[in-house]
């Protein structure tokens, strides 16, 4: 790794797994870099614990692997051995009282044949995803809501019971209101140029299958999952990339917020936190939007008012640990619930199932979680502990027949932790960032930006740390035409 730092000063603002990437990625081109996270702790929402002596994540638990940027990174930090399939992959939709396996042939719910979706809708159901192919093209434009698409090519039932449950177990919003552009873009992009929903799945399913899910996974026997996990939890990445960064000369500091930034001359920055001014030659903001917006506000207002009115869910993950003896039999690694049947929880994750270094670090217990909130659903995250336990408790009897009592119980709330992703997201962004790069030596990186998954975020970061360090390449050639340093 590259110890040398004499390179310029990038100052990140935010200790986020999006911080991290960023910092990581400028402390191994040559930068001195400083990362500055307000909390006392590393990793956003990524979060390694414990239950009853049982390692769990209580955070994020799963790295999506078609997308390659986490998963490398993890293998950059020195965690490519640890790296896990799930042991089960198979999942249930909690639908009218009964656990209905998953429909296969679907994208994020769309199904591409109304036959995939016999077990999970009613006959009405299935007969109006059918009526898809009577219906002339809907006209998509720039961007529309995926449910209230989906709703008007094959039905509200479609929507309610497989579409919603799904995009709430990544957005935790309504899918009436989650921009398709955004939200699934492939199937976006495939809508506008077929004449039916179902074309455009088909067209989305037939491109998947041309390329391997996880060609890197797949390369190192990991059998081409479409998720991982890491042994010992995926919050043990934060601390990994923070070790590496501060191995190739990096500097973190927990405790310290970023309240002001202060333009220095044409390219230079002022980063105030508390009573520390740091000189900086240019900045990345990871933060969450509210916090950028405060930061850009006397730079950039329109971006900043833009970016201040993006809207942030709340959830709350109830973890629980069980002897494995009062267990009953469960099927799968866990199941969704659709909102329409009112439930408290809105899925569970059966965690002794689906990885197998938590059964591995507590054979006699059994570990699982259920997750309460979404948007508007503030009053269910802030209900007392017990009560939350008691309701998932009530909900997990209701489906699987689970009585016994839990040994511990944990329960981890994500205040304001998921951006949400209206119709017109994108062209926020777009806007958002043009202003941004007017800025010499700034630039946005984040969830609320470009997805809200681990490996959305970590590109988020590379795309901005890399646009940095061109622009202090290009800034250092202008002042001196025989300089520059190679990244």
């Amino acid at each position: 790794m590259n110890a040398d730092t004499t390179g310029p000063h990038v100052v990140v603002a935010g200790g986020g797994i999006t911080g991290l990437a960023a910092a990581h990625r400028l402390a191994l081109a040559g930068h001195r870099v400083t990362l500055l996270e307000a909390g006392p702790r590393l990793g956003g929402k990524l979060l390694a614990g414990e239950i009853a002596g049982a390692p769990v994540d209580l955070g994020a638990e799963s790295l999506l692997a078609r997308r390659p940027e986490a998963v490398a990174l993890a293998r950059a930090v020195g965690l490519g051995d640890r790296l896990q399939a799930p042991a089960t992959t198979t999942a249930s939709v909690w639908s009218r009282g009964e656990l209905v396996p998953m429909p296969k042939g679907h994208v994020m719910g769309v199904p591409g044949d109304a036959h995939a979706v016999e077990g999970l809708l009613s006959e009405e159901g299935v007969r109006r995803i059918a009526l898809d192919g009577e219906q002339p093209p809907t006209e998509i434009g720039e961007d529309i809501a995926i449910g209230a698409y989906v709703a008007d090519r094959m039905g509200h039932e479609v929507v309610d019971r497989l579409v919603e449950p799904l995009l709430g177990g990544v957005y935790a919003g309504d899918a009436y209101r989650i921009s398709m552009r955004a939200a699934v873009p492939a199937l976006f992009e495939a809508a506008r140029k077929h004449p039916t929903l179902t074309a455009a799945v088909r067209a989305v399913q037939q491109a998947g299958a041309a390329v391997p899910a996880d060609a890197a996974g797949a390369a190192t026997g990991l059998g081409g999952s479409v998720f991982l996990g890491v042994d010992g939890g995926v919050g043990t990445l934060p601390t990994a990339v923070a070790d590496a960064i501060r191995a190739a000369g990096g500097e973190i500091l927990t405790g310290a917020p970023v309240t002001a930034l202060r333009r220095t001359g044409p390219t230079g920055w002022q980063v105030v936190s508390g009573d520390r001014v740091l000189a900086a030659d240019a900045v990345v903001v990871a933060t969450p939007a509210g916090p950028a917006a405060a930061l850009l506000a006397a730079h950039a207002p329109a971006a900043a008012a833009e970016l201040d009115a993006v809207a942030y869910a709340s959830m709350a993950l109830v973890t629980l640990a069980f002897r494995r003896s009062d267990m009953p039999a469960l099927a799968g690694s866990g199941f969704l619930v659709p909102p329409v049947d009112g439930h408290t929880i809105k899925a569970s994750t059966f965690s002794s199932q689906k990885w197998r270094w938590v059964t591995d670090g507590a054979p006699d217990l059994f570990v699982l979680r259920t997750s309460v909130g979404r948007h508007g659903e503030e009053d269910q995250v802030h209900r007392e502990d017990a009560d939350l336990v008691a309701a998932s408790l009530k909900d997990l009897a209701a489906a699987t027949g689970l009585t016994a009592r839990p040994v511990a119980t944990t329960v981890t709330r994500w205040l304001g932790g998921l951006p949400q992703y209206p119709v017109g997201h994108l062209a926020l962004v777009a806007r958002v960032r043009e202003a941004v790069a007017a800025l010499p030596g700034l630039r946005i990186a984040g969830a609320a930006y470009d997805g809200v998954g681990v490996p959305a975020c970590i590109a988020s970061a590379h795309r901005a740390a890399d646009e940095i360090a061109d622009e202090i390449i290009a800034t250092s050639k202008r002042a001196d035409p025989g300089a520059g340093h190679s990244r």
